[in-house]
């Protein structure tokens, strides 16, 4: 009989029960949501895409872009976001990439250079960002550019996804949707 009492204890009856579902209750317990992926909408291709004006040279139109400055004695370079500005930054003159090399700015500087900013960049998540050097057919940046890429990070972005209305002629491949 003792334990038919205790055990009448730890069930609710259906009435308060359903009382409560109704009630909004904060639980301390549950941390609020948190997206620890922002960058998602921009893989999925349905981001803001910023246009611009057509009429400015540079434009911006990307999500994230590959900036490369040369100073005195070093090379630079860096990923920005068109928010949130500088994402990433690779530099000769950083002590753990200028203990390795010769020089600051010759050929294997770039190289190196390269190789380091995409590995940063696929342990970030970026694996494509827009590009607007066009360098010469042998010249340092286009070595960089090559080791960036035979890193395996695109050079180019995809384009945005637009909402196709009913009265659009075409209509484009949905992203998501693979078709073989």
């Amino acid at each position: 009989m003792q334990v038919v009492r205790n055990c009448t204890k730890l069930f609710t009856p259906p009435v308060q029960i359903r009382n409560s579902s109704n009630a909004l209750v904060k639980n301390q317990n549950l941390a609020p949501f948190v997206n620890r992926n922002p960058r998602n909408l921009e893989r999925m291709r349905i981001a803001y895409k910023p246009d611009g004006y057509h009429v400015e040279k540079p434009g911006k139109n990307y999500w994230h872009k590959l900036n490369v400055t040369l100073s005195g004695k070093y090379v630079t370079a860096t990923i920005t976001h068109f928010e949130n500005g500088e994402v990433l930054r690779a530099s000769t003159s950083e002590w753990c990439i200028k203990k390795y090399l010769y020089r600051g700015k010759d050929t294997s500087a770039f190289i190196n250079l390269g190789r380091i900013l995409g590995f940063r960049c696929l342990q970030t998540g970026l694996t494509e960002i827009s590009c607007d050097l066009e360098p010469k057919e042998d010249s340092k940046v286009a070595l960089f550019l090559k080791a960036l890429e035979d890193s395996g990070v695109q050079l180019k972005e995809p384009t945005q996804f637009k909402a196709i209305y009913p009265w659009h002629y075409e209509r484009p491949e949905k992203p998501w949707e693979v078709v073989e």
